[in-house]
């Protein structure tokens, strides 16, 4: 028993980077790297073990259906895109070759791979455009310009569903959720609202290379995380509407610090800058409280920090202060309501996202 649970013990451990959210979101480029280079090491064992004509094509299939697709949100849909597109190619391509060998009109078989062609092009511009380019490149590597025997058709349309097969088997092998991308993104964001606010309350500058080098991340961050908002509502069935959300309290958690730093006391007025530490000092602590907590849970999947009631905002809000604060205060003050708001809705989600 004692060897048994030693074991398993090591195994956990050994297993233990691939299966740690956090570090297979560190790691991403090298699992799907590691995953498709697995994915060809088969198709190529497989084409050549039984010898079948044409098995590169096999792994090419390989790489056109799974080779950019990172994340799983994505794989479902856009595998079975480039699938729809490789079949339908490889179908047209073969109806080609079998008139090519049957009528022998060599004129024909460029007017028809021209128009099928033209007709795949028109459906490229738009919804279902991959799948409409991908069936007219198929059609050539299946048909040639037609002169291609039948028997070549038919060997490269079966090396092209080995290649399908296979590149869905090894998609779903180890996948990379799209939302630990957004919620490992999402925490790094919070915490660097936290270290500009902390920069605002304390008196540090707001204009050297470091504060402008955490708002131009936190730009960056915002734009990655729209685009990851699609995939993460397929893998979770979050709503975008509730994603949307989150991105609004975000932006409006940004945009906020970015005007609390221009309307922030001079540092050079002691008097001023005492009163609103003085004054507003428990709402302070309580907004960094609430981002350091949401970046918390975040990264780590522990809500309990969620759950636990901010203390009171209002302290000090109402009181006589510097006639220069009244908008600072109003902002500190809109600046809590958003985050408290972008924690309940984390915490209302949570058993979505928190995989």
């Amino acid at each position: 028993m004692t060897a048994y649970r030693s074991a398993s013990q090591l195994f956990k451990r050994l297993l233990r980077p691939v299966l740690d959210p956090y570090r297979r979101y560190r790691n991403a480029r090298l699992i799907h790297a590691v995953r498709v280079s697995l994915g060809l090491l088969a198709t190529i064992l497989l084409t050549t073990g039984i010898n079948l004509p044409h098995g590169e094509w096999a792994s090419v299939t390989m790489l056109v259906v799974i080779g950019g697709l990172q994340h799983h949100g994505n794989i479902g849909k856009k595998a079975a895109e480039r699938a729809y597109g490789t079949l339908i190619g490889a179908g047209v391509g073969l109806l080609l070759v079998v008139q090519q060998a049957w009528l022998g009109l060599p004129w024909l078989t460029y007017f028809g791979m021209s128009v099928v062609c033209g007709f795949f092009s028109y459906h490229a511009i738009g919804k279902g455009g991959y799948t409409a380019l991908l069936s007219a490149i198929t059609v050539f590597i299946v048909a040639g310009h037609g002169d291609n025997p039948v028997t070549d058709g038919l060997w490269r349309t079966v090396d092209i569903l080995i290649g399908i097969v296979l590149a869905l088997a090894f998609s779903f092998a180890l996948p990379l959720y799209a939302v630990y991308s957004w919620r490992y993104k999402l925490s790094g964001a919070l915490r660097d609202c936290a270290r500009i606010y902390s920069r605002i309350v304390s008196g540090q500058s707001v204009t050297d290379d470091q504060y402008l080098k955490l708002l131009g991340r936190l730009n960056g961050v915002m734009v990655q995380l729209r685009s990851l908002m699609p995939s993460v509502s397929k893998e979770v069935r979050l709503s975008m509407t509730e994603l949307d959300a989150l991105q609004r309290n975000l932006r409006m958690c940004i945009s906020t610090l970015e005007i609390l730093a221009n309307t922030r006391p001079d540092v050079s007025d002691v008097q001023a800058m005492e009163q609103m530490q003085r004054t507003l000092n428990a709402e302070h602590r309580a907004i960094r409280k609430m981002l350091i907590s949401m970046s918390r849970a975040l990264q780590s999947g522990t809500t309990q920090r969620l759950e636990r009631i901010s203390e009171p905002l209002q302290t000090g809000m109402d009181a006589p202060i510097h006639s220069a604060l009244d908008g600072y205060r109003l902002l500190t003050r809109q600046l809590a309501a958003n985050l408290g708001d972008m924690r309940q809705r984390l915490l209302k989600t949570a058993p979505r996202w928190k995989i």
